[in-house]
């Protein structure tokens, strides 16, 4: 249902634009979240589209990721800017509709932040 693509290794301060193409659901009735999954640790939403375009974040990720959709290509994004070595991890997108977050994940995609 979930393709993530994009990610990489980049410098402290760099940046990377994710996407995430999603089939199977209906889009843009959808609210579109990102997850990352460090390792050791759990798999976390750090940044959340509603429908209607309303955006939350992760306080560790506000004001340097942006997500964003484009329903007519039924894919989602992840501006990413300023990256830190903390935000080294496995992204993934996932879905919402009715409340309930798909239990379906896709591959991932790595990005990884070092000197």
């Amino acid at each position: 249902q979930f393709v993530e693509s994009g990610g990489g290794s980049v410098q402290p301060g760099g940046s990377l634009r994710l996407s995430c193409v999603a089939s199977g659901i209906i889009f843009s009735d959808s609210t579109i979240g990102w997850y990352r999954q460090a390792p050791g640790k759990e798999r976390e939403l750090i940044a959340a589209i509603s429908a209607i375009n309303s955006t939350n974040y992760r306080p560790s990720v506000k004001g340097r990721f942006t997500i964003s959709r484009d329903n007519s290509k039924e894919t989602a994004y992840l501006q990413m800017r300023s990256l830190e070595p903390e935000d080294t991890a496995v992204y993934y997108c996932n879905s919402k509709r009715d409340g309930m977050w798909s239990n379906s994940w896709g591959q991932g995609t790595q990005v990884t932040v070092s000197r």
